[in-house]
């Protein structure tokens, strides 16, 4: 049994229809508007629940939290040669790999 409260909500506003709405990850489908941000993330929270139990009612698969997946760090990533290219020369200029580059770019874009 998958627990509702385990999934990756978000509350952002929406210019467009002028309220905020919550949002879960891990059903891009989902939404809830609502003029209230508390309001939206308790919707979207319920909108979930409901989901999740009329999948476990219906035998469909159910989609793992996020935060319950296990992540080993490595992970491939395709970008255009003269970028690759690019990226090693910096790192070659910082003096390490360029593995341990891409990550520091990374951190500090999330960070």
């Amino acid at each position: 049994m998958v627990n509702y409260d385990h999934y990756t909500y978000r509350v952002t506003w929406s210019r467009e229809d002028q309220e905020f709405v919550g949002l879960c990850a891990e059903f891009p489908s989902l939404s809830y508007l609502h003029e209230n941000r508390s309001t939206a993330l308790e919707g979207i929270t319920n909108l979930v629940k409901d989901v999740v139990a009329d999948m476990e009612a219906n035998n469909e698969r159910i989609p793992e939290p996020i935060a319950e997946k296990n992540y080993s760090g490595k992970f491939q990533v395709r970008i255009p040669p003269e970028l690759h290219r690019r990226l090693a020369i910096e790192a070659a200029e910082e003096n390490v790999s360029l593995n341990r580059y891409v990550s520091l770019k990374l951190a500090y874009y999330y960070s």
